[in-house]
């Protein structure tokens, strides 16, 4: 709960706040960057402002500012929701209210990180918006992005997504901190405590190819992302889905990406 006390905790200050969630007690790897500052943000992983396509096509979400997914199922706390896809809707006025179900307001409530688009030919305005349990929204949300549906196609719209997992990084080359971005097709990703049946959380191990020294990141709040800074060499980045109800247990995975650090 945020308290606005006159005069020293503004309405802009709490949006901040809200954004960036409760403060980290624990310390971070040496390998690990800080997050960006205000980069809580839900996203489009595979569509930009612009873009022209054809429909089915599948969209995958993105969420930074360490912020992680959490099913409706169970409470959760923290930096935690579900994604929404608003298409032809802005921002909701009142974010103290819940979102609508209808087929402008497209409800992600089982962890899920993608979904098929069937729309038909047109042009399009979709937003990604996160929300709590109750479906009240965080201020977490993407940018309007405009696209234009091109064509319907007569492919099967359940052929698309692929069981699996992936993990990307921008470059294969980095001189900064860099982010490493995780996706889970066909498996819901959910907070570890939830202890949510069918759920999973990724764990990310970073290898120094020089040194073979290891960095291991274990994402039990549900996080699809974190921002590395090693030191220079190159790496190996191995990603897992890890069950939430059995220990020891991999969902998906490994899968792996390089990266060279400058």
């Amino acid at each position: 709960m945020l308290l606005c006390i006159a005069g020293l905790f503004s309405p802009a200050m709490a949006q901040k706040a809200e954004m960036e969630g409760p403060a980290s007690t624990s310390a971070l790897h040496p390998w690990q960057a800080t997050l960006p500052r205000l980069a809580a943000e839900a996203y489009f992983t595979n569509l930009k402002d612009g873009d022209k396509i054809e429909t089915p096509f599948l969209v995958k979400f993105g969420l930074s500012g360490g912020w992680g997914l959490a099913p409706i199922a169970k409470p959760s706390q923290g930096k935690s929701g579900h994604h929404h896809l608003l298409i032809n809707r802005p921002l909701p006025l009142n974010f103290k209210e819940a979102l609508p179900f209808n087929d402008q307001y497209i409800h992600f409530g089982k962890g899920q990180m993608e979904t098929v688009l069937t729309l038909p030919p047109g042009t399009y305005t979709l937003r990604m918006l996160l929300a709590d349990q109750n479906h009240l929204p965080h201020f977490v949300y993407s940018k309007p992005t405009t696209i234009t549906i091109t064509k319907k196609t007569d492919k099967d719209p359940k052929s698309l997504p692929v069981k699996g997992i992936s993990v990307a990084v921008a470059s294969p080359v980095a001189s900064t901190s860099f982010r490493v971005q995780f996706h889970a097709s066909g498996f819901n990703v959910a907070h570890l405590s939830q202890q949510e049946k069918d759920t999973g959380h990724f764990k990310l191990t970073a290898t120094s190819k020089e040194t073979s020294k290891s960095a291991e990141f274990d994402f039990t709040n549900g996080q699809t992302e974190v921002w590395l800074a090693p030191p220079a060499g190159d790496y190996t980045l191995k990603l897992e889905l890890l069950d939430n109800v059995n220990p020891g247990k991999v969902l998906a995975g490994p899968v792996t990406t390089t990266v060279k650090m400058q």
